[in-house]
């Protein structure tokens, strides 16, 4: 895979390294000359420009590019990004960092990002999904705002506990994914046992959130709204 960084700062640097160490194509865009440090990650192709520029993009051919990550540390800067390689370049997949939670609504299709990162967002759904039990957690939104990945703490005392998978009556536009009990990952199969204490992870569209806590047992119909990390 081939992918596009742009801002070259720790954030960009860690990302870089996480996908050079899995053998993807890197490539770090940095307006900063005294933030270009090729010796870091000799693995990733470096170029010095600013990444807003058109004309840098169309010379790095960003439309070879799958992705294109905009890591900057300017909302501004990773908006324009974003909407160049969507509409100007047709980058497949365009991910972008929200410095300011304040600028969060800006960071969807209208400007060519499939899925925003807000540090503050993830930090919060995490420090939710810690202590909350009994109630629907929003970790991160995916497709342009269409579905989020959701986590459910089922109850010690939950309905479920000892019932298969397969008992759940999941709403259409919901897919469990994984779910954690202690140290294990498990990849739920049909006839696999539910126990209270398990972490559900769900892909769900925004409008089945409430159908998928009463397919749990943690409502009915009507009832109380997703807890929004």
């Amino acid at each position: 895979m081939r992918v596009a960084i742009a801002g070259a700062g720790a954030v960009g640097r860690s990302i870089a390294r996480e996908l050079v160490r899995s053998n993807h194509h890197v490539m770090l865009l940095e307006r900063k000359p005294d933030h270009l440090e090729p010796d870091t990650i000799p693995q990733a192709e470096w170029v010095l420009g600013d990444a807003c520029e058109l004309s840098l993009l169309e010379t790095t051919q960003l439309e070879t590019y799958d992705v294109v990550i905009a890591a900057t540390g300017e909302d501004k800067a990773n908006l324009v990004l974003s909407l160049l390689a969507k509409t100007e370049f047709g980058v497949g997949r365009v991910v972008a960092r929200v410095n300011d939670p304040r600028n969060e609504w800006l960071f969807d299709e209208s400007w060519g990002v499939d899925v925003a990162v807000s540090t503050p967002r993830m930090l919060a759904s995490l420090v939710e999904e810690a202590v909350t039990v009994g109630d629907l957690v929003r970790l991160m939104t995916l497709r342009q705002g269409q579905a989020n990945l959701v986590e459910i703490t089922l109850p010690d005392d939950t309905a479920l506990a000892g019932k298969p998978v397969r008992k759940m009556r999941l709403p259409r536009d919901a897919a469990l994914v994984t779910i954690l009990r202690g140290g294990r990952v498990i990849v739920p199969q049909p006839d696999d046992p539910l126990e209270g204490g398990d972490e559900l992870l769900f892909v769900a569209s925004v409008e089945v959130e409430d159908d998928l806590r009463v397919a749990v047992g943690l409502g009915t119909p009507g009832g109380s709204g997703p807890v929004d990390g």
